[in-house]
C-alpha cells in the first residue's frame, strides 16, 4: 500500500514533461487531476483541431486515431511507473495491448479523461495497466496494456 504522504492531487504540464519522454506531436498527457505513484492516475487530454493526425485522418470528418487514444493511456500509465522507487530508470515500451475495446469516436472538442491503474510489474522490468478512457462520463475506449523496459 502506497503512503499517503506519497499521493499527489495533481500534476501540472511541466511536471509531466519531466516524468515522460515524449514531446509534440507525441505528448498526450495535458493534465493529471489524481496521481499516486504505483498505483494509478487519472489524466486529462484535450483533443484540438490543430493537432497534426486531423490533416489526413480525415479531412472531411476529422476522428482520433484509435492507436492515439491507446498511446495516450500508455503514457498515463508510464507516469504510474515513473517515480516508483523499485523499478529502474529507462525507457518502457509496448510489450502487448489486451482486450482493447473502442466504443465511440473521439473528435476536436472532445476531452478525454483517462483512467489508469497499475495490475502488476514482474521482475522490475514487465508491467501491466488497465485503462479507461471516457468523454462527458461516456466510455470510449477500455483494455489493458503490457509494457516492458527496453535495454
Amino acid at each position: 500500500m502506497t503512503d499517503s504522504s506519497t499521493k499527489t492531487a495533481s500534476l501540472t504540464t511541466e511536471q509531466i514533461l519531466g516524468l515522460l519522454p515524449h514531446r509534440y506531436p507525441f505528448a498526450l498527457v495535458d493534465r493529471v487531476i489524481e496521481y499516486e505513484p504505483g498505483v494509478k492516475a487519472v489524466a486529462i487530454k484535450n483533443v484540438t483541431l490543430n493537432e497534426p493526425q486531423f490533416q489526413g485522418h480525415f479531412p472531411d470528418k476529422p476522428l482520433m486515431p484509435g492507436v492515439l487514444i491507446v498511446e495516450a493511456m500508455a503514457q498515463v500509465g508510464g507516469l504510474i511507473v515513473s517515480t516508483m522507487n523499485d523499478v529502474p530508470k529507462g525507457l518502457f515500451v509496448f510489450a502487448g495491448i489486451d482486450g482493447v475495446r473502442f466504443r465511440r469516436p473521439v473528435v476536436p472538442g472532445d476531452q478525454l479523461k483517462i483512467y489508469c491503474e497499475l495490475l502488476s510489474i514482474k521482475r522490475k522490468r514487465f508491467g501491466k495497466i488497465r485503462g479507461e478512457v471516457k468523454v462527458d462520463d461516456q466510455l470510449v475506449c477500455s483494455g489493458e496494456l503490457l509494457f516492458s523496459l527496453l535495454n
